[in-house]
């Protein structure tokens, strides 16, 4: 069994998914990947199926029925992985805003003394490509929301690339994190501090997407915002 395992969660993202597998597949150090599909309408999960005849060892396949979201799509694959013998879970998006190439610093950050290491495009080092300014300000200023209301120390709290020790996972209760979009991504940061865990931010490019759809909304921007609230006085 290899020691790293990264999750991708795909909801209509054929057009990236299969240089996302190739691209995954030519990584110089040895990574398994698990997609957890949400019943994609344009085909994704077939195309994985597709590789899984070249690469059946390396590329697993979790499908639900409909659009379950983000959070839930991690919590399935963080399980999954704890049944196998992964020591490093790592979380990213397929549409190429995290560079795969980077997943090897993550380990490495987990492998030296971090307990959870998070891609980050604002410390030191970190920065974001083609996003507009606004976007940016939005981003950073709920880094700074979740700092002030939870005392969180991470810059870029809303970070969505992300590995985990195992250990880490398995002192979570994972069935207890309620939240699906980057409240969910705030949440797993928080609860892993509140366990004592150490987390360290690797610095990262983070490149908006060029193919597919965002999948951010204002549902998900409510969430963030009240769940760290919620989080708080809970």
């Amino acid at each position: 069994m290899n020691s790293a395992l990264v999750i991708i969660p795909t909801y209509n993202e054929r057009e990236n998914i299969e240089k996302m597998i190739l691209t995954l597949m030519q990584l110089d150090f040895p990574m398994h990947v698990l997609f957890v599909d949400d019943g994609s309408p344009d085909g994704t999960a077939t195309v994985i199926q597709n590789y899984q005849s070249q690469y059946s060892e390396q590329i697993h396949l979790i499908q639900r029925k409909g659009k379950l979201g983000l959070g839930t799509a991690y919590i399935t694959g963080f399980q999954w992985a704890l049944e196998r013998s992964y020591d490093f879970i790592c979380e990213m998006d397929c549409d190429f805003s995290h560079n795969p190439q980077d997943l090897k610093r993550l380990i490495d950050a987990c492998q030296n003394h971090a307990d959870v290491a998070v891609g980050s495009r604002y410390t030191k080092g970190g920065y974001v490509v083609n996003w507009p300014l606004h976007r940016k300000w939005m981003s950073q200023g709920a880094g700074v929301y979740v700092n002030c209301v939870l005392g969180l120390g991470v810059k870029d709290a809303t970070a969505g690339f992300v590995c985990f020790k195992r250990q880490v996972l398995e002192n979570l209760d994972l069935d207890k994190i309620q939240f699906v979009g980057y409240a969910f991504q705030i949440e797993m940061k928080y609860r892993a501090k509140q366990k004592g865990f150490t987390i360290q931010e690797v610095p990262i490019a983070f490149i908006d997407r060029v193919l597919g759809q965002s999948k951010m909304s204002l549902n998900i921007f409510n969430e963030a915002f009240f769940g760290v609230l919620k989080m708080r006085f809970n």
